[in-house]
């Protein structure tokens, strides 16, 4: 059995371009920067991911997200391999995505940049609304397994 899943949180790097392949289909190419763990007191590190998108969850990406805005995503690691136009030949690793996901991030002012450097872009409304998403005292704490399948 094999088993390729990829689950990354990070923040988009670069402006986001939708484009369409010759057949229409939506693609869209973006970089995020996931924080590295360091100890206290050391200066923050990122690693940088290369990530692609299809169809419908390009669409969704270019609508939802822009650059400096944390996204949460899930898919495969893939590799491959193209000859550019003067015949040398490129290796490329990057995260195909299966799902993105909002990552409860909280609205935050743009004068005011990412703990990675970048300076994130201002919420959208979807039909000016903006989205509840509630907070930590929705939630409860249960102190009893009895009934749990795990």
């Amino acid at each position: 059995m094999a088993l390729n899943s990829v689950f990354e949180m990070g923040r988009i790097v670069n402006d986001l371009e939708l484009k369409s392949t010759q057949s229409g289909t939506s693609v869209l190419s973006f970089t995020i920067a996931v924080d590295k763990y360091v100890k206290k007191g050391e200066e923050k590190k990122s690693d940088f991911f290369s990530c692609v998108a299809w169809g419908k969850n390009a669409e969704f990406i270019s609508k939802y997200f822009s650059k400096g805005r944390l996204i949460l995503i899930d898919g495969k690691l893939q590799s491959r391999t193209y000859d550019d136009k003067n015949g040398s030949k490129h290796y490329v690793t990057e995260i195909v995505i299966d799902h993105a996901n909002f990552t409860g991030e909280k609205k935050m002012d743009n004068s005011t940049p990412a703990s990675n450097g970048y300076t994130p872009q201002p919420q959208q409304q979807v039909n000016n609304q903006t989205a509840n998403i509630g907070d930590i005292s929705d939630f409860e704490e249960i102190l009893s397994d009895d009934g749990v399948p795990f």
